[in-house]
Protein backbone atom coordinates (compact mmCIF):
# COMPACT_ATOMS: atom_id res chain seq x y z
CA UNK A 1 0.00 0.00 0.00
CA UNK A 2 3.03 2.59 0.66
CA UNK A 3 4.57 1.29 -2.07
CA UNK A 4 1.53 2.63 -4.25
CA UNK A 5 1.63 6.67 -3.27
CA UNK A 6 4.98 7.06 -4.69
CA UNK A 7 4.55 5.26 -7.82
CA UNK A 8 1.03 7.24 -8.24
CA UNK A 9 1.79 10.19 -7.74
CA UNK A 10 5.12 9.81 -10.38
CA UNK A 11 2.18 9.20 -12.82
CA UNK A 12 -0.22 12.50 -11.46
CA UNK A 13 2.13 14.83 -10.88
CA UNK A 14 2.94 15.38 -14.66
CA UNK A 15 -0.76 15.12 -15.75
CA UNK A 16 -0.98 17.80 -13.10
CA UNK A 17 1.42 20.03 -14.43
CA UNK A 18 0.30 19.95 -18.23
CA UNK A 19 -2.84 20.24 -16.91
CA UNK A 20 -1.88 23.75 -14.81
CA UNK A 21 0.19 25.09 -17.57
CA UNK A 22 -2.79 24.00 -20.45
CA UNK A 23 -5.66 26.03 -18.07
CA UNK A 24 -2.61 28.89 -17.30
CA UNK A 25 -2.18 29.06 -21.22
CA UNK A 26 -5.93 29.43 -21.99
CA UNK A 27 -6.36 32.10 -19.37
CA UNK A 28 -3.59 34.64 -20.83
CA UNK A 29 -4.41 33.70 -24.25
CA UNK A 30 -1.49 32.24 -25.88
CA UNK A 31 -3.30 28.42 -26.23
CA UNK A 32 -3.86 27.64 -30.10
CA UNK A 33 -3.81 30.65 -32.57
CA UNK A 34 -6.33 33.31 -31.64
CA UNK A 35 -7.09 31.77 -28.62
CA UNK A 36 -8.30 34.26 -25.77
CA UNK A 37 -7.40 37.20 -28.20
CA UNK A 38 -9.70 40.55 -27.78
CA UNK A 39 -9.68 43.45 -29.85
CA UNK A 40 -11.02 46.57 -27.83
CA UNK A 41 -12.48 49.06 -29.70
CA UNK A 42 -13.69 52.18 -28.54
CA UNK A 43 -17.63 52.52 -29.00
CA UNK A 44 -19.22 55.73 -30.83
CA UNK A 45 -21.48 57.41 -28.73
CA UNK A 46 -24.81 59.79 -30.21
CA UNK A 47 -23.95 62.01 -27.00
CA UNK A 48 -19.60 62.84 -28.47
CA UNK A 49 -19.84 63.94 -31.83
CA UNK A 50 -16.49 63.19 -33.79
CA UNK A 51 -14.52 66.71 -33.38
CA UNK A 52 -14.67 68.56 -36.88
CA UNK A 53 -11.49 69.28 -39.10
CA UNK A 54 -10.11 72.51 -39.50
CA UNK A 55 -10.87 74.23 -42.75
CA UNK A 56 -8.64 77.14 -43.95
CA UNK A 57 -8.99 79.49 -47.12
CA UNK A 58 -11.58 82.06 -48.22
CA UNK A 59 -15.13 81.36 -47.02
CA UNK A 60 -15.95 82.55 -50.28
CA UNK A 61 -14.96 79.44 -51.69
CA UNK A 62 -16.95 76.61 -51.97
CA UNK A 63 -16.32 73.41 -49.67
CA UNK A 64 -15.62 69.63 -50.98
CA UNK A 65 -14.61 67.25 -47.83
CA UNK A 66 -12.70 64.38 -48.49
CA UNK A 67 -13.38 61.05 -46.91
CA UNK A 68 -10.28 58.53 -47.16
CA UNK A 69 -12.27 55.01 -46.78
CA UNK A 70 -11.38 53.12 -43.81
CA UNK A 71 -8.53 53.54 -41.23
CA UNK A 72 -7.89 52.41 -37.60
CA UNK A 73 -8.62 48.74 -36.90
CA UNK A 74 -10.34 48.66 -40.33
CA UNK A 75 -7.30 48.01 -42.74
CA UNK A 76 -9.95 48.27 -46.15
CA UNK A 77 -8.71 45.80 -48.69
CA UNK A 78 -4.58 44.51 -48.74
CA UNK A 79 -3.01 42.69 -51.04
CA UNK A 80 0.62 42.41 -51.93
CA UNK A 81 1.81 44.20 -49.14
CA UNK A 82 -0.88 47.35 -49.74
CA UNK A 83 -3.04 48.37 -47.23
CA UNK A 84 -6.11 50.55 -48.46
CA UNK A 85 -6.20 52.44 -45.82
CA UNK A 86 -2.87 53.85 -46.16
CA UNK A 87 -2.95 54.32 -49.70
CA UNK A 88 -6.46 56.35 -49.68
CA UNK A 89 -5.25 59.21 -46.82
CA UNK A 90 -2.41 59.71 -49.54
CA UNK A 91 -4.68 60.09 -52.29
CA UNK A 92 -7.19 62.54 -50.05
CA UNK A 93 -4.18 64.40 -49.26
CA UNK A 94 -2.28 64.68 -52.54
CA UNK A 95 -5.91 65.91 -53.82
CA UNK A 96 -5.86 68.45 -50.77
CA UNK A 97 -2.98 70.12 -51.71
CA UNK A 98 -3.89 70.48 -55.31
CA UNK A 99 -7.15 71.94 -54.84
CA UNK A 100 -5.74 74.51 -52.33
CA UNK A 101 -2.79 75.33 -54.44
CA UNK A 102 -5.22 75.84 -57.19
CA UNK A 103 -7.81 77.83 -54.78
CA UNK A 104 -10.29 75.86 -56.38
CA UNK A 105 -12.29 75.00 -53.03
CA UNK A 106 -11.88 75.02 -49.13
CA UNK A 107 -11.12 71.77 -48.26
CA UNK A 108 -11.47 69.10 -45.23
CA UNK A 109 -10.72 65.74 -44.65
CA UNK A 110 -12.87 63.57 -42.56
CA UNK A 111 -9.62 61.76 -40.91
CA UNK A 112 -5.90 63.17 -41.35
CA UNK A 113 -4.55 59.94 -39.85
CA UNK A 114 -4.94 56.60 -38.63
CA UNK A 115 -8.63 56.78 -37.16
CA UNK A 116 -11.49 54.97 -37.62
CA UNK A 117 -14.69 56.43 -38.42
CA UNK A 118 -18.13 55.20 -38.58
CA UNK A 119 -19.72 56.21 -42.13
CA UNK A 120 -22.56 58.36 -40.51
CA UNK A 121 -19.57 59.79 -38.64
CA UNK A 122 -18.37 60.75 -41.74
CA UNK A 123 -20.92 62.22 -44.03
CA UNK A 124 -22.11 64.00 -41.13
CA UNK A 125 -18.69 66.01 -40.56
CA UNK A 126 -19.98 67.34 -44.34
CA UNK A 127 -23.06 68.10 -42.92
CA UNK A 128 -22.12 69.79 -40.00
CA UNK A 129 -19.70 71.49 -42.07
CA UNK A 130 -22.32 72.85 -44.35
CA UNK A 131 -20.30 71.37 -47.80
CA UNK A 132 -20.85 71.78 -50.73
CA UNK A 133 -19.48 68.00 -52.15
CA UNK A 134 -18.72 65.11 -50.50
CA UNK A 135 -16.07 62.87 -51.85
CA UNK A 136 -14.89 59.17 -50.29
CA UNK A 137 -12.22 57.59 -51.89
CA UNK A 138 -11.36 53.78 -51.50
CA UNK A 139 -9.49 51.04 -53.11
CA UNK A 140 -10.69 47.52 -53.58
CA UNK A 141 -9.02 43.75 -53.69
CA UNK A 142 -10.19 40.98 -56.24
CA UNK A 143 -8.37 38.35 -54.07
CA UNK A 144 -6.14 36.37 -56.20
CA UNK A 145 -7.25 37.30 -59.28
CA UNK A 146 -4.63 39.92 -60.87
CA UNK A 147 -6.53 40.63 -63.92
CA UNK A 148 -9.14 42.65 -62.41
CA UNK A 149 -8.44 46.28 -62.82
CA UNK A 150 -9.07 50.03 -63.35
CA UNK A 151 -11.07 52.40 -61.13
CA UNK A 152 -15.03 52.82 -60.63
CA UNK A 153 -17.53 55.78 -59.64
CA UNK A 154 -20.25 54.94 -57.79
CA UNK A 155 -23.40 57.46 -56.39
CA UNK A 156 -26.23 56.81 -54.01
CA UNK A 157 -29.20 54.30 -55.44
CA UNK A 158 -31.73 52.14 -53.51
CA UNK A 159 -30.53 49.20 -55.75
CA UNK A 160 -27.33 48.46 -57.51
CA UNK A 161 -26.40 48.89 -60.98
CA UNK A 162 -25.06 45.27 -61.13
CA UNK A 163 -24.12 41.84 -58.78
CA UNK A 164 -20.37 43.36 -58.63
CA UNK A 165 -21.87 46.83 -57.38
CA UNK A 166 -23.78 44.73 -54.74
CA UNK A 167 -20.73 42.74 -53.39
CA UNK A 168 -18.44 46.19 -52.88
CA UNK A 169 -21.23 47.40 -51.21
CA UNK A 170 -22.07 45.06 -48.84
CA UNK A 171 -17.76 44.91 -48.32
CA UNK A 172 -18.28 48.36 -47.84
CA UNK A 173 -21.20 48.56 -45.35
CA UNK A 174 -19.99 45.63 -43.05
CA UNK A 175 -17.27 47.92 -41.96
CA UNK A 176 -19.02 49.32 -39.47
CA UNK A 177 -19.97 45.74 -38.12
CA UNK A 178 -17.65 44.03 -35.59
CA UNK A 179 -18.62 40.76 -34.64
CA UNK A 180 -22.03 40.91 -35.96
CA UNK A 181 -22.73 44.08 -33.63
CA UNK A 182 -24.03 47.16 -36.08
CA UNK A 183 -21.66 49.95 -34.38
CA UNK A 184 -23.99 52.69 -36.33
CA UNK A 185 -26.98 51.82 -34.39
CA UNK A 186 -28.77 53.53 -37.25
CA UNK A 187 -32.20 50.91 -38.02
CA UNK A 188 -32.98 49.83 -41.44
CA UNK A 189 -35.81 51.89 -41.16
CA UNK A 190 -34.26 55.21 -40.73
CA UNK A 191 -32.00 53.94 -43.59
CA UNK A 192 -35.30 53.59 -45.47
CA UNK A 193 -35.71 57.44 -44.40
CA UNK A 194 -32.69 58.82 -44.97
CA UNK A 195 -32.92 57.31 -49.32
CA UNK A 196 -36.39 58.95 -49.29
CA UNK A 197 -35.54 62.59 -48.30
CA UNK A 198 -32.69 62.32 -50.61
CA UNK A 199 -33.61 65.05 -53.04
CA UNK A 200 -33.79 64.61 -56.75
CA UNK A 201 -31.38 67.47 -57.46
CA UNK A 202 -28.72 66.34 -55.08
CA UNK A 203 -28.50 63.02 -56.63
CA UNK A 204 -28.42 64.75 -60.25
CA UNK A 205 -25.81 66.91 -58.73
CA UNK A 206 -23.96 64.01 -57.58
CA UNK A 207 -24.22 62.29 -60.84
CA UNK A 208 -22.75 65.27 -63.13
CA UNK A 209 -20.51 65.27 -61.01
CA UNK A 210 -19.49 61.49 -61.46
CA UNK A 211 -19.86 61.79 -65.02
CA UNK A 212 -16.90 64.75 -65.12
CA UNK A 213 -14.70 62.32 -63.21
CA UNK A 214 -15.02 60.08 -66.22
CA UNK A 215 -14.73 62.67 -68.49
CA UNK A 216 -11.28 64.13 -66.61
CA UNK A 217 -9.15 60.62 -66.17
CA UNK A 218 -9.97 59.70 -69.69
CA UNK A 219 -6.78 58.61 -70.52
CA UNK A 220 -5.12 59.65 -67.31
CA UNK A 221 -6.21 56.71 -65.48
CA UNK A 222 -7.56 53.30 -66.50
CA UNK A 223 -11.26 52.89 -65.91
CA UNK A 224 -13.49 49.55 -65.12
CA UNK A 225 -14.91 48.73 -68.46
CA UNK A 226 -17.98 49.90 -66.30
CA UNK A 227 -16.72 52.84 -64.89
CA UNK A 228 -20.13 54.10 -63.77
CA UNK A 229 -22.31 52.04 -60.74
CA UNK A 230 -24.62 52.94 -58.24
CA UNK A 231 -25.21 51.04 -54.74
CA UNK A 232 -26.48 51.53 -51.20
CA UNK A 233 -23.28 52.63 -50.04
CA UNK A 234 -23.95 54.07 -46.44
CA UNK A 235 -21.33 56.49 -46.69
CA UNK A 236 -23.11 58.25 -49.64
CA UNK A 237 -26.35 58.94 -48.29
CA UNK A 238 -26.53 62.42 -47.04
CA UNK A 239 -29.32 63.56 -48.47
CA UNK A 240 -28.32 67.37 -48.78
CA UNK A 241 -24.76 66.92 -50.25
CA UNK A 242 -23.40 65.94 -53.48
CA UNK A 243 -21.70 62.84 -52.80
CA UNK A 244 -19.63 60.18 -55.24
CA UNK A 245 -17.38 57.48 -54.05
CA UNK A 246 -14.66 57.04 -56.35
CA UNK A 247 -13.18 53.47 -56.45
CA UNK A 248 -9.20 54.16 -57.17
CA UNK A 249 -8.36 50.79 -58.66
CA UNK A 250 -7.35 47.00 -57.38
CA UNK A 251 -4.64 46.94 -55.15
CA UNK A 252 -4.69 43.24 -56.42
CA UNK A 253 -3.53 44.65 -59.43
CA UNK A 254 0.18 45.45 -59.78
CA UNK A 255 -0.28 48.15 -62.51
CA UNK A 256 -2.89 49.95 -60.40
CA UNK A 257 -1.01 49.23 -56.96
CA UNK A 258 1.84 50.80 -58.04
CA UNK A 259 -0.11 53.86 -59.78
CA UNK A 260 -1.76 54.37 -56.23
CA UNK A 261 1.10 54.10 -54.26
CA UNK A 262 3.60 56.41 -56.65
CA UNK A 263 4.11 60.28 -55.96
CA UNK A 264 4.02 60.37 -59.52
CA UNK A 265 0.41 58.27 -59.88
CA UNK A 266 -0.50 60.36 -57.07
CA UNK A 267 -0.20 63.56 -58.57
CA UNK A 268 -1.86 62.45 -61.80
CA UNK A 269 -4.75 61.38 -59.39
CA UNK A 270 -5.10 64.85 -58.01
CA UNK A 271 -4.72 67.17 -60.88
CA UNK A 272 -7.12 65.07 -62.57
CA UNK A 273 -9.71 64.99 -59.78
CA UNK A 274 -9.24 68.79 -59.25
CA UNK A 275 -10.21 69.29 -62.79
CA UNK A 276 -13.48 67.37 -62.04
CA UNK A 277 -14.17 69.08 -58.95
CA UNK A 278 -13.18 72.75 -60.55
CA UNK A 279 -15.37 72.19 -63.31
CA UNK A 280 -18.16 71.06 -60.62
CA UNK A 281 -18.32 73.95 -58.83
CA UNK A 282 -17.86 76.31 -61.85
CA UNK A 283 -20.64 74.66 -63.61
CA UNK A 284 -23.04 74.84 -60.30
CA UNK A 285 -21.76 78.36 -59.89
CA UNK A 286 -23.78 79.06 -62.86
CA UNK A 287 -26.75 77.72 -62.65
Amino acid sequence: MTRRFPLLALVLLPLLIVGGLVLLARGVGVMGPGAGYVMRVDLPREDAPVALPSVAGDSSLPLIVIDPGHGGFDPGATAGGYVEKRLVLDLAQALKAEIERQGIARVALTREDDTYLLHNERYRIAQRLDADLFLSIHADSAGDSEEVAGASIYTLSNEASSRAAALFAARENASDTIGGVDLSQESDAVSDILVELSQRRTQERSGEFAALIERQGEGIIQFHPQPRRSAWLAVLRAPDIPSVLFESGFISNQEDAQRLASPEGRQRFAEMMARAVRLYFLREGDS
